[in-house]
C-alpha cells in the first residue's frame, strides 16, 4: 500500500507543536537506551585484563621531559577523528561511555573533547567553501571566526595547566550528582532554558536592565565564590562569622533539605544513600552554588 506522506504523523490531527514534542520524547528516549545500552556493553567486554591494557594505552604519557606533549597530542587526535566522523556529538557520544566505565581518565577525555571542538570547525570551512562566489567571503570569514573562537578556549583553558579549570569542576559536580541523582536534570533545566531565557528577556528589555539585573546577581556570584576559596586556603583572613555558612538557614547552604523535598514528590528520584559508617563525611557548610561544585 504506498504512503500518503513523507512522514509519520500525514494524516494525523495533531499539530506540529505536539508532533515535535512527540519527535523529541522519542529522540531523547533512543538517545539515553542507547547510552546505556552502550555502557552496558563496555562494562561487559571491558574487564579484567583487557580494560588494563586499554587503559594503559590510552592514558599513556611520553617520557620525561616530553610528559607535557601528551595533551597536545590527545587534542591533535580529537581533532583529527571529529574530522574523520564529521560530528563532534557523535565523538563525544563514544568518549562519554568509555570514560564512564573507567577506560579513559578525565584527564585525557579532556584534550580530546577540545580536540574535538577544533575539528568540528572544518565541517563549517568545508560548507563555507562550497558558497556561492558572492557569498564565499562572508561565509569563509564566518568559518574562521567559529574556528578562533574554539581555538581560543584552548588558549584560555588548556595551555596554562593552572587554569584547567574544567577537570576539577566535572569531578566535583560529578560527585554531588553520584549523590543526589536530581542535581543533574536541575543542572539541565537551569543551563539551558531558565537562565537562556532569563537573560534573552531581559536583553529583550533593553541593555540597561540586563545590566541592572545581572550586574549584581554576577557580582554577588563572585564573591561567594571569592569567600568559598577563602575559607578553604586562608580562613584565618575571614571574620569568624563568614568561617562557615553555619549562620545561614540549612537549605541555603545544603542540599539535604531539598533532597528530601523532591525525593517525597518524585518517587522516581533515589534519596541520597548514607556514607557507610567507618566513614565520616561532613555536610560542607557553604551556599547551594558552591555545594553543587563540592
Amino acid at each position: 500500500m504506498p504512503l500518503l506522506g513523507h512522514h509519520l504523523f500525514v494524516g494525523s490531527s495533531l499539530n506540529d507543536l505536539a508532533i515535535g514534542f512527540i519527535l523529541l520524547a522519542g529522540s531523547l528516549l533512543t538517545l539515553c537506551s542507547g547510552l546505556v545500552l552502550i555502557v552496558r556493553l563496555l562494562n561487559s567486554i571491558l574487564h579484567g585484563q583487557i580494560a588494563q591494557v586499554i587503559r594503559k594505552v590510552i592514558n599513556a604519557e611520553f617520557p620525561f621531559p616530553f610528559g607535557w606533549l601528551s595533551g597536545y597530542l590527545a587534542i591533535v587526535v580529537g581533532a583529527v577523528m571529529t574530522f574523520v566522523v564529521q560530528s563532534s556529538s557523535v565523538f563525544t557520544a563514544a568518549i562519554v561511555p568509555l570514560m564512564g566505565v573507567g577506560v579513559i581518565s578525565m584527564e585525557r577525555a579532556y584534550p580530546l573533547f577540545l580536540g574535538s571542538n577544533v575539528g568540528t570547525t572544518t565541517t563549517a570551512l568545508l560548507a563555507a567553501l562550497a558558497s556561492p562566489a558572492d557569498m564565499l567571503f562572508s561565509a569563509v570569514q564566518v568559518s574562521l571566526i567559529h574556528l578562533f573562537f574554539n581555538m581560543a578556549g584552548i588558549l584560555l583553558w588548556y595551555i596554562v595547566p593552572a587554569f584547567r579549570l574544567p577537570i576539577p569542576l566535572a569531578k566535583k559536580f560529578g560527585n554531588v550528582t553520584a549523590h543526589y541523582r536530581w542535581v543533574a536534570a536541575v543542572y539541565l533545566l537551569f543551563s539551558f532554558f531558565l537562565i537562556p531565557l532569563a537573560v534573552f528577556g531581559l536583553s529583550m528589555a533593553g541593555g540597561v536592565v540586563l545590566a541592572a539585573v545581572g550586574g549584581p546577581l554576577l557580582g554577588l556570584l563572585a564573591l561567594i565564590i571569592l569567600i568559598n576559596l577563602m575559607q578553604q586556603h586562608c580562613p584565618t583572613w575571614l571574620p569568624h562569622c563568614l568561617r562557615s555558612w553555619a549562620f545561614l538557614p540549612l537549605w541555603l547552604h545544603s542540599l539535604q533539605p531539598w533532597d528530601r523535598a523532591i525525593t517525597s514528590c518524585c518517587k522516581c528520584c533515589p534519596q541520597a544513600q548514607d556514607p557507610p559508617a567507618d566513614t565520616t563525611v561532613k555536610e560542607p557548610l557553604s551556599p547551594l552554588p558552591r555545594l553543587l561544585l563540592s
